[in-house]
């Protein structure tokens, strides 16, 4: 069975996490999947947008847990692997971000862990209303350090730290509210409304969300005053862009833009 299934059309990559039976968990295969399929979109410039949704019951489910358990038989107890997954688990989240497509999770069943620091990692998150949210580590003794970098980039810190300390699952219309999704949909509908939020990213100049999604997440690490510097720096980069150019002529024009 192939762990992660690719489809593209219309400019977007649909990417499916096909792990089922183990709720589309990050094992060590996953990764490596994910890993190579995300970095082979780095370069891929017939693409404009990324959905990220799992098969089966459930998005993601965190870690492998089995897997990570079996490390426990190494020579060295399993500290080396497991300091090499969550260094590839972080390597593969961040490669999330520096994509130049925006990447939408497209999430049912529910994400825990990993699962929910995947969420929280892409740009946008589209979730069935009966999805449910955790990072509930906590509750087998293992507490979500790495799911809550990305969690707390994303949520009000006492909701994070509420949610990592009480391993809580969150419904959806509370993860909506604390801004951890975008939006809410019956679950019959969420593969259509995930999919016109992306053909609408997808029909924007390219290098536009391109210098934008770089510059939304740098701007973020930096004080006022150097991410206005640097903004503005991005900003005459892409105003000087031809294809910008034809955009604003376009607009006054009052014709739709000609982006080739």
């Amino acid at each position: 069975m192939t762990l992660l299934t690719r489809t593209d059309a219309d400019h977007i990559a649909h990417l499916t996490l096909n792990s089922p039976d183990n709720l589309n968990a990050l094992s060590d295969a996953m990764l490596v999947a994910l890993q190579t399929e995300l970095d082979a979109l780095k370069t891929d410039k017939t693409i404009r947008a990324v959905i990220l949704s799992g098969a089966g019951k459930a998005f993601c489910a965190g870690h492998d847990l089995k897997e990570m358990q079996a490390a426990r038989q190494n020579a060295d107890g399993g500290t080396v692997a497991w300091r090499d997954l969550f260094d590839r688990c972080a390597t593969m989240m961040q490669t999330v971000q520096s994509l130049p497509q925006p990447v939408i999770a497209q999430v049912h069943g529910i994400a825990t862990a990993a699962g929910c620091q995947l969420v929280a990692t892409c740009d946008m998150a589209v979730a069935a209303d009966t999805t449910r949210f955790g990072v509930n580590g906590v509750n087998i003794g293992l507490f979500c350090s790495t799911p809550m970098v990305a969690l707390t980039r994303n949520v009000p810190r006492k909701q994070a730290f509420e949610m990592l300390t009480t391993g809580r699952f969150l419904l959806a219309s509370e993860a909506r509210e604390i801004g951890l999704i975008n939006r809410t949909v019956p679950d019959s509908e969420l593969a259509q409304h995930t999919r016109d939020l992306a053909l609408t990213v997808a029909q924007k100049l390219p290098a536009a969300v391109t210098y934008g999604k770089e510059a939304f997440y740098a701007q973020a690490q930096m004080t006022t005053a150097d991410a206005y510097a640097y903004t503005g720096d991005v900003m005459v980069q892409n105003m000087a862009d031809v294809q910008t150019n034809e955009g604003i002529t376009a607009f006054l024009e009052k014709r739709p833009p000609n982006w080739t």
